[in-house]
């Protein structure tokens, strides 16, 4: 069974999916049992992931190959390392807790709910192991589908508006990105006579440096609108606002990563002459710059609750892009690790408004106040999600900041000036949100007597918690994990490194360590 552990843990959702489906759609609890049954099935199947990994090897674990269209070079090939680790992680603990939240809010069309929910978990699960070009293709493109019916079914009033922007934005990069994979396909093929999309055999495949070009920009495009990168962020807000509590969460935790997961993986390792060029570093560096201070004042701006959650998340994430283009071994660690910080933070941030929105029907921050003496414990919920979300030290957004900061101070003294202020403004608007929600007097009398949280929403809540203080308290389990890949991918990177690059980079002699 541990040759194929990677399999079980990808299709352990997809036939959870397939019994799901003899269900009859009348017995409601029945679904919800079994969709909940098969998502903690999925995390349990995930944990000897991370007891069987060795994180003293080099290269991927668990590897699993198969041909599956011999005569395209197609293959099945699966394998993890410690970024992929991370991220699968993340996939199934967070996709668990997004369906388990779920049981109370979704009463329409219950079958069909949990349905897409367990198809976009494989989906996800997919992007993150692939080691064939097309089968990470197939992988990107399948979690398009499930999350354009979880907004455009069991969304908010704009529900299909922000479904079809969500569907287009990305299908359009996607697109862009196939363009740049079938260029490698056909360089390759062009070299040796072999047709692979085997992402070990076209890493060795020597490119002139506009071709590199070229398949940067078209990558760039199907990962930069994922993430999404400032200016094609215009989608994520929308989707966000109008998607269910679960979707936003499942789309904040875990999709937005993709794109991010896509820069590590794919961009620098397979074009590590155009990802170390200087014009493309800094025009990657100055959108991600421009993204978290934008994203942070845009939420200052913000009257809703949920669409400010959802603009913080163009500004964390514009600290991970600054991170992975810092091209060094702070900034990468740090970058992943806050990928995991985000999805934990901005989960909790989110699933805090689906509490809340579930007892009053509205997120107007204007018709709360006063909170925290009606619903202390979620008050407290409230605000340690808050403080992990802004950095707060022995918390773990504090780990990832610092850990990308120190890497964009080591790039260039700038970059790190700049991205400060950023958590600055972070803090600032979480704590106008919370206080404007919780402190103060009950003004508004809907409020008063809103039930507090209940055991189920405990539940939801404090293994995120635990695991906030775990990151926050001791992440050198993490560190350690992440050391080996990075510094493949760093050594990579920098062994194609021209001298002007140095010196329109910075890059003070400053042990990494």
């Amino acid at each position: 069974m541990s040759e194929h552990l990677l399999s079980i843990v990808l299709f352990t959702p997809l036939a959870g999916l397939l019994v799901l489906l003899f269900i009859p759609g009348t017995q409601k609890n029945l679904i919800r049992w079994w969709a909940n049954i098969t998502a903690a099935a999925g995390f349990l199947v995930s944990l000897p992931l991370v007891f069987g990994f060795d994180k003293s090897r080099d290269g991927y674990q668990f590897v699993e190959k198969l041909d599956w269209i011999p005569a395209l070079g197609v293959q099945y090939i699966i394998g993890i390392d410690g970024i992929s680790l991370l991220l699968v992680m993340l996939t199934t603990i967070m996709g668990f807790l997004a369906i388990f939240s779920s049981w109370d809010a979704i009463d329409h069309r219950v079958k069909e709910y949990y349905a897409m929910f367990l198809l976009q978990q494989t989906g996800m699960i997919g992007v993150f192991i692939s080691l064939d070009f097309l089968l990470f293709y197939v992988f990107w493109e399948l979690v398009l589908v499930p999350m354009y019916f979880i907004i455009g079914v069991w969304g908010g009033p704009r529900k299909l508006y922000a479904a079809i922007k969500f569907f287009l934005y990305t299908l359009a990069g996607g697109v862009l990105m196939l363009l740049g994979i079938l260029t490698l396909y056909f360089q390759h093929a062009a070299q040796t006579g072999v047709y692979t999309f085997e992402i070990a055999a076209l890493m060795n495949t020597p490119m002139q440096l506009w071709v590199e070009r070229l398949v940067f920009w078209s990558f760039f495009a199907g990962f930069a609108i994922k993430v999404p990168m400032f200016p094609f962020h215009t989608w994520l807000p929308d989707a966000h606002t109008e998607a269910p509590t679960a979707g936003s969460v499942i789309l904040a935790a875990v999709l937005l990563k993709m794109g991010t997961y896509g820069f590590i993986r794919f961009s620098l390792p397979l074009l590590p002459q155009a990802s170390s060029d200087a014009v493309i570093v800094n025009v990657l560096v100055a959108l991600s710059l421009i993204g978290i201070i934008y994203g942070a004042l845009v939420s200052l701006m913000q009257r809703d609750w949920k669409r400010l959650v959802a603009y913080s998340s163009v500004s964390h994430l514009g600290f991970c892009t600054l991170g992975i283009f810092a091209l060094n071994q702070s900034g990468l660690t740090g970058s992943v690790i806050q990928q995991v910080n985000h999805g934990i933070s901005t989960g909790m941030l989110f699933l805090i408004v689906g509490v809340i929105y579930e007892r009053r029907h509205t997120r107007e921050i204007k018709d709360y106040g006063g909170l925290a003496h009606v619903m202390p414990n979620y008050a407290i919920v409230f605000a340690f999600a808050m403080l992990s979300s802004a950095g707060l030290p022995l918390l773990n957004g504090f780990i990832g900041e610092f850990t990308i900061l120190q890497g964009a101070f080591q790039a260039n003294y700038l970059w790190g000036a700049f991205a400060v202020t950023g958590i600055i403004f972070g803090a600032a608007y979480l704590l106008w949100l919370y206080q404007r929600t919780m402190l103060g007097e009950v003004t508004n009398e809907k409020n008063k007597g809103l039930p507090d949280l209940n055991w189920r929403e405990w539940a939801v809540f404090v293994p995120l918690m635990i695991w906030a203080v775990s990151i926050g308290v001791y992440p050198k389990p993490y560190f350690d994990i992440l050391e080996k890949p990075v510094a493949q991918i760093v050594e990579r990177v920098n062994s194609h490194r021209t001298a002007p690059v140095l010196a329109e980079i910075p890059r003070p002699e400053i042990d990494p360590r």
